[in-house]
């Protein structure tokens, strides 16, 4: 039996998701490397300095930074496939220096190269999934990102927690960790042709048949005359006659232009927000903190293995489940948890400290780091990167969400190295400054943030030029129905003019799932 469309569709975005696995992999796998004794002899000297330790990790990140610059350019010119293919053979290339590394310089080389390949990869793969996805299902397929990354920590955690009890003190300790790394880029370099490319970046080239027969293989069992692809492709070719009529998208207009860098800034400030959560924090240095609270570093090993399953759990309910409940009210209610967290976090540091007898706090402090990990990882990573890439339109899509990808690697380098320092100077109180982060963030989002949960893409334009700078309590802060762009791309029906009409707009699901049964809801 064939595979329904939606189900075709997110079998696609799930494997160009696989980018993902390996950054979700190299953000868990360092944390047990670098406490691994062979590496610590083989990096030599230098690396006893706390700076240049710190360096391995964030340099990473800087890699990321630096691929943001040609992926723009590479994904406009070359398409959204080949570009993703690209950043797996950098990929691949600094996995393999780190894996053979004898000095410090090779694993910062591999560090930064692989890091630029991630950058390519993790920028592309929400950017691919929003434009292939059904409107309904878009946010299970945007998604996917931060679920692929729980997949590639849980994998990094369990493994280092394997070779650190069963290889300690040999080479193979480190060594097998970095080189697993590289076993999920191989199939998605060789493969990642196979899928369907973008119809928007088709339609955007003029190849407007292609376009329409990708659609229909996406939407429709491969009927080009199904109304729901014609409407679909009528709509994008609006689109393009519009984006004709202004000109080559340029990276001035990302700032020049009111709406572009209305959502140019709140993409760019909730990926930079996403940090000031403390995730990176506790991602990089949880064997430090958790020692400080009394841990031997085998135990903190297990409770990040713990934490990754928690993780993968809160990231599977997100996928499940933010096509329902929209976008804005999970980064409010996520990012208050996490706050609050950080408080209860900072109370038992400062109370009871690791030098303090008292195993029922030091526990209670790992019970909420798991509490704040789940609450991130189901309302808060997912969403920082399916938010930015459905709110722009086909021609600046690419170079925005460079733009906004760009101040998730910045700031995880900012934390990365500051980290370190600031709790060796204030302890205990550097969480605050995550406790307090959490709740401004929500405040934020609930007062800027329009709800983009069941639009078209090709209404985004619209809805950023109609809805207020302040969205809380307008229309514009509604969740819409998600089968609504199907109903209205089916009959014909759109919208025109003020999109707050449409705000809280219900329909039959029950109807639109029996007109299109062959789809999964």
């Amino acid at each position: 039996m064939a595979l329904s469309p939606k189900v075709y569709t997110w079998l696609c975005g799930l494997f160009a998701s696989l980018g993902s696995i390996i950054f979700g992999y190299d953000l868990g796998v360092i944390a047990g490397v670098l406490s691994a004794t062979d590496f610590i002899d083989t990096m030599g000297s230098r690396f006893n300095n706390p700076n240049l330790e710190g360096l391995i990790t964030s340099i990473l990140l800087l890699g990321c930074f630096a691929g943001m610059f040609p992926v723009a350019h590479f994904a406009d010119t070359l398409g959204r496939r080949k570009t993703i293919q690209i950043g797996a053979l950098v990929y691949m290339l600094g996995g393999a220096l780190q894996t053979g590394a004898r000095n410090l310089d090779m694993i910062y080389a591999g560090r930064f190269f692989a890091g630029f390949g991630i950058g390519i990869m993790a920028d592309l793969a929400p950017l691919y999934q929003a434009e292939i996805a059904h409107p309904s299902i878009r946010g299970r397929l945007t998604t996917l990102q931060q679920f692929m990354l729980g997949i590639g920590a849980f994998a990094a955690s369990w493994i280092t927690y394997g070779t650190s009890a069963g290889l300690k003190g040999t080479q193979a300790e480190w060594r097998v960790p970095l080189g697993i790394q590289i076993i999920p880029a191989i199939p998605l370099f060789a493969f990642i042709l196979l899928l369907p490319e973008s119809p928007r970046w088709l339609a955007e080239k003029g190849r407007l048949d292609e376009a329409a027969r990708t659609l229909a293989k996406l939407h429709a069992h491969g009927n080009v005359n199904d109304p729901f692809v014609v409407s679909q492709m009528e709509d994008i070719k609006a689109e393009i006659q519009r984006a004709r009529e202004i000109g080559s998208a340029s990276w001035g207009e990302l700032f020049t232009d009111s709406s572009n860098f209305r959502r140019v800034s709140l993409g760019y400030i909730l990926q930079f927000s996403v940090q000031m959560t403390g995730v990176s924090a506790i991602q990089y240095y949880s064997t430090t903190i958790f020692t400080t609270m009394g841990f031997s570093a085998t135990r903190v090993l297990l409770f990040q293995s713990i934490n990754s399953v928690i993780a993968l759990i809160g990231e599977a309910c997100c996928v499940l489940w933010v096509d329902n409940t929209g976008r804005r009210m999970p980064l409010i209610v996520g990012n208050v948890a996490s706050g609050l967290s950080f408080v209860v976090g900072s109370i038992l540091m400062a109370r009871w400290p690791g030098t303090v007898n008292n195993d029922a706090a030091h526990y209670i402090f790992i019970i909420t780091t798991w509490v704040f990990n789940f609450f991130f990882s189901a309302c808060i990573g997912p969403l920082s990167w399916a938010y930015p890439a459905e709110i722009y339109s086909t021609r600046t899509r690419a170079k925005a969400t460079a733009v906004t990808s760009s101040a998730s690697w910045i700031s995880n380098f900012f934390i990365a190295q500051v980290t370190p320092v600031a709790f060796s100077h204030i302890g205990w109180k550097y969480y605050l400054v995550f406790a307090i982060c959490g709740h401004t963030n929500a405040l934020f989002v609930w007062a800027f943030y329009p709800e983009t949960t069941g639009r078209r893409l090709e209404e985004m334009d619209a809805l950023f030029q109609d809805a207020p700078l302040f969205v809380a309590n307008t229309p514009y802060a509604n969740k819409q129905d998600r089968f609504l762009a199907e109903k209205e791309l089916r009959e014909g029906t759109f919208v025109p003019g003020d999109i707050s009409e449409r705000a809280g707009y219900a329909i039959d699901e029950e109807k639109v799932s029996d007109e299109h049964h062959d789809h999964m809801n």
